[in-house]
C-alpha cells in the first residue's frame, strides 16, 4: 500500500504544474491563428493543447461549432486560414505486468499513445505525421478496486500534460531546426534553404527502425604456411 500512496501524492503536488517553454514557441511569423483538431471528441488532450499554446505566445482559434452530418453551412463566408495541429489518433490500453499466486492481475502499464501532425495555412506541413507514446505503471490489488480507479485517473491526467508538453517541444524543435537551417544557408549564398519535411507516415503506422550500420569487413587470420616442396628422387 506504500507504493500506491506515494504515486497518487507524487502525482497531486504536480497536478497544479502547467507546461512552459523556456522561450516563445518558434512559429514563423506569419503564421495565423493554430486551431486544435482531435478525431476524439470530447478531446481533455485538446483543451491541454489550446491552453499549452496560448502559453507559448501563439494564437488559438476558436473550435468548429458541431453540425450534424450532411448540415449546410450557415452562412458563406470563407472560412479565415488557420494553421491546425491535427490529432490524428488517441489510445490508451492497460497491460498487466505482474500476477499474484492466485494468477491475479496486481500490477499495470497505462499507456497512451497519440499521433499528430501540424500544418500551415496553405496546407505544407510543418510538423510530419509523428507518433508519440508514454506509460506509467500503477499496482492493482484485485480486493481494493476503488483505489486503483482514483490512482489511475490521476496518472491518466498526468499522462495527458506530458503527452500535450511533448507535442509542444516536437513542434518547437522542428521549427528551430529548420530556422537554424535557413540562416545557415543565408550565409552561404547558393545553399537551398528550404525547410526540411520529412515524408508522412500512414495514420497508425509506427516510425521505421534505423537502419544498422553494416559491420566491417572480417579480416582474416594469419595465412597458413605454404607446404614445403618434396624433392622427387
Amino acid at each position: 500500500m506504500i507504493r500506491p500512496a506515494l504515486s497518487v501524492l507524487f502525482v497531486v503536488a504536480l497536478a497544479g504544474c502547467g507546461f512552459h517553454l523556456r522561450d516563445r514557441l518558434a512559429l514563423p511569423e506569419d503564421t495565423p491563428p493554430v486551431q486544435v483538431v482531435s478525431t476524439t471528441p470530447y478531446s481533455e488532450l485538446v483543451t491541454i493543447l489550446e491552453r499549452n499554446l496560448r502559453n507559448a505566445g501563439a494564437t488559438v482559434a476558436p473550435r468548429e461549432p458541431a453540425r450534424p452530418a450532411g448540415a449546410v453551412p450557415a452562412s458563406t463566408t470563407p472560412a479565415p486560414k488557420m494553421a491546425r495541429l491535427d490529432v490524428l489518433s488517441e489510445r490508451w490500453g492497460d497491460l498487466p505486468i505482474a500476477i499474484d499466486e492466485q494468477g491475479r492481475a496486481q500490477e499495470f502499464s497505462l499507456r497512451y499513445a497519440t499521433i499528430f501532425t501540424f500544418r500551415l495555412a496553405d496546407g505544407t506541413v510543418l510538423v510530419p505525421q509523428q507518433v508519440v507514446e508514454l506509460s506509467r505503471d500503477y499496482v492493482s490489488p484485485p480486493e481494493d478496486a476503488t483505489g486503483t480507479s482514483t490512482e489511475r485517473e490521476i496518472l491518466a491526467d498526468e499522462l495527458r500534460r506530458e503527452m500535450a508538453a511533448s507535442i509542444m517541444r516536437r513542434i518547437d524543435s522542428v521549427v528551430r531546426a529548420n530556422l537554424a537551417r535557413e540562416a545557415a544557408a543565408a550565409a552561404e549564398p547558393g545553399a537551398d534553404a528550404s525547410p526540411v519535411v520529412e515524408p508522412a507516415s500512414a495514420p497508425g503506422a509506427s516510425p521505421a527502425m534505423p537502419s544498422l550500420p553494416e559491420a566491417p569487413p572480417v579480416e582474416d587470420a594469419e595465412p597458413a604456411p605454404a607446404a614445403a616442396p618434396t624433392s622427387t628422387p
